[in-house]
């Protein structure tokens, strides 16, 4: 039994179906996709293992990619009709943002130029060197204009590691997604044993790739998963489903 149940199976099984609504697949705005030949080729490694529906969800960062709705919006309509010459008109692609918690982000979200994940998810993140210093007045605002804060990737967040602020930031209100490259080694063994903790302590509400090219694609499709983890996963994958599907 013992045995059985920690056999490894890949990762990518489970993706079937799955809506990524995390990735970096638009061409030419942030530090993904730079063509839009990229981005069909990211498009369809993706169809591979069964994920055909997406949200992208391109940076919006003061003073390194400042986009907006109109620079999202306008590479989302150059992948879309790049699908359609292609007959991939069965791929559902959509567009949001992760928006840094920087020292411009109170005044988007003010002037209602922040782009949600179907009007009511924002995806945050912070900096990996050191945690955002408006970040808890940025929640106390975020929520004052009805929106659910998403944040990205927090097992990335090696100042977070041994610090009690996950269970903080989840009493706030704060929902978290996991990277699915974190559950390899992707980024490094404390990231991806921080993946696992917090999964395993069910602090996790949804999952994305965060893929930004096809050798991140690659390193997913090469991740292996015990039959303990997947379990864990499943309600995660599930519930991403259900509510972005």
């Amino acid at each position: 039994m013992f045995h059985i149940f920690n056999k490894k199976k890949f990762l990518a099984d489970y993706l079937n179906h799955f809506v990524d609504i995390h990735n970096h697949i638009l061409p030419g705005i942030d530090d993904g996709a730079k063509t839009v030949v990229e981005s069909i080729n990211l498009i369809q490694g993706f169809s591979e293992i069964g994920i055909e529906r997406f949200i992208a969800t391109p940076h919006i960062m003061d003073n390194y990619y400042p986009n907006t709705t109109h620079t999202i919006n306008q590479s989302l309509a150059i992948v879309k009709n790049e699908l359609l010459a292609r007959n991939l008109s069965h791929i559902s692609i959509a567009a949001a943002a992760e928006h840094m918690i920087d020292s411009n982000f109170e005044v988007l979200l003010e002037k209602s130029e922040v782009l949600p994940i179907q009007k009511n998810y924002l995806l945050i993140e912070m900096s990996y060197l050191q945690a955002s210093i408006n970040f808890e007045e940025a929640l106390q605002k975020i929520s004052s204009k009805r929106f659910f804060p998403i944040l990205a990737h927090p097992e990335r967040y090696v100042y977070l590691h041994h610090s009690k602020k996950y269970s903080h930031y989840k009493n706030k209100g704060v929902l978290f997604q996991l990277n699915l490259l974190s559950l390899g080694a992707y980024y490094g063994k404390e990231v991806s044993k921080m993946a696992h903790q917090l999964l395993e302590n069910n602090l996790i509400d949804f999952a994305g790739s965060d893929v930004h090219n096809v050798r991140q694609l690659n390193a997913l499709k090469s991740i292996q998963i015990s039959e303990k983890v997947a379990q864990q996963l499943i309600p995660v994958l599930e519930r991403t489903i259900t509510n972005f599907g």
